[in-house]
This record gives C-alpha cells, sequence and structure tokens, in this order.
C-alpha cells in the first residue's frame, strides 16, 4: 500500500498560489476518475486500486505548516512506512517547469515537509518537487502565497499534465527506477 500526499493551504486566497501547486496536480490526476471521498486525519481521502496497488490519495485540510499530523495520523492508520509515501510539493531550488522524484533529505525550509519529517519521524519518504523557481527580489515566505505569473500560467497546463503521469508510473512501477529516471526533468520530457 502507498501514500500519496497533496499539502496545500485552505482557504480561497490560496487556490491558485504556488504553495498549492500540489492540489492542483490533484484536480489534474482525478480527472476521468470517480473516487469516493471520505474525511479523517484531519484531511480528505481516498483510495484507488491500480496496477494491483492500493493507493491512499490524502488532500490535508490543514494550513502547510501543520501538515505533518495529519500525514503521521493516515500513515499509521494505514501501516504505511515512511518509503511507500510521496509528498507532492512546491520547491524554490528548481526552476519553473522541472520535476524530479527524490527520497529523503533535507526541508529545503519548506514548512510542510518539515512538519511531516517531524511527525514522521523519518525523513525518508519520497518527494516530488515541482518547481517554482526562487525570486529575485521578494522574500520567499511571500513568493510562496502568490499566483503564478502570467508567462507560467501558460504553460501550467502541460506541468500538471507531467505530473500526473508521474503519479500514475509511481503508483504502478518501483519507486527506485522512477527516482533515477526522474531524478531532474523538465515537464516536456515526461
Amino acid at each position: 500500500m502507498k501514500l500519496l500526499v497533496f499539502p496545500g493551504n485552505p482557504g480561497r486566497q490560496y487556490e491558485k498560489t504556488r504553495h498549492n501547486l500540489p492540489w492542483m496536480v490533484l484536480d489534474t490526476f482525478l480527472e476521468g476518475r470517480n473516487l469516493l471521498w471520505k474525511t479523517k486525519f484531519n484531511a480528505r481521502w481516498c483510495s484507488l486500486q491500480e496496477g494491483g496497488e492500493k493507493t491512499v490519495l490524502l488532500k490535508p485540510r490543514t494550513f502547510m505548516n501543520l501538515t505533518g499530523k495529519s500525514v503521521q495520523s493516515a500513515a499509521a492508520f494505514f501501516k504505511i512506512p515512511a518509503g511507500q509515501i510521496m509528498v507532492l510539493h512546491d520547491d524554490l531550488e528548481l526552476n519553473f517547469g522541472f520535476l524530479s522524484i527524490k527520497k529523503g533529505g533535507g526541508t529545503g525550509g519548506h514548512n510542510g515537509l518539515r512538519s511531516i519529517t517531524s511527525s514522521l519521524g523519518s525523513k525518508d519518504f519520497y518527494r516530488l518537487r515541482m518547481g517554482i523557481s526562487r525570486p529575485a527580489r521578494q522574500a520567499p515566505a511571500s513568493y510562496v502565497l502568490d499566483r503564478f505569473s502570467r508567462e507560467e500560467e501558460t504553460e501550467l497546463p502541460d506541468l500538471l499534465n507531467a505530473a500526473s503521469k508521474i503519479l500514475d508510473l509511481w503508483i504502478t512501477k518501483e519507486a527506485v527506477s522512477l527516482e533515477e529516471r526522474f531524478s531532474k526533468c523538465h515537464y516536456s520530457g515526461v
């Protein structure tokens, strides 16, 4: 069993912001799927069965910096070890449009990752890092809560589709091979 985590910030003012990129990917991933959502773990969750593998999708309804408790509760309930968890997140260290699968590592100043690492007591989960670029003149804390630029918005559908394809592969394939294949790639190469 695997767990896919889509952290974000609740509230209309955050809907299309960089920090909520995981929720945008989830919307794309769900297209054409009819899943029964439930509420538990301070989140909305559902499960799907594809490729002989059951995967739980978790959309925490907490603010980003409190995501860890939701993830830990779901992982404990379903008995999913850290190595079977993938967390999607925006990443300032990757240029916009680049994607990377990575297992473990630091938090890179990302409060959602910090919360998850602390609550799980492990950093050995997978991350789908989605590049948003580092701002030139703006504080990162406010930049991640801003909407995408017009130029980025034109590329966003392709980025969301590429991330969704990677999730489809992660559900049905071995994570280690995907980590090698997608260590860093532009969405156009997915």
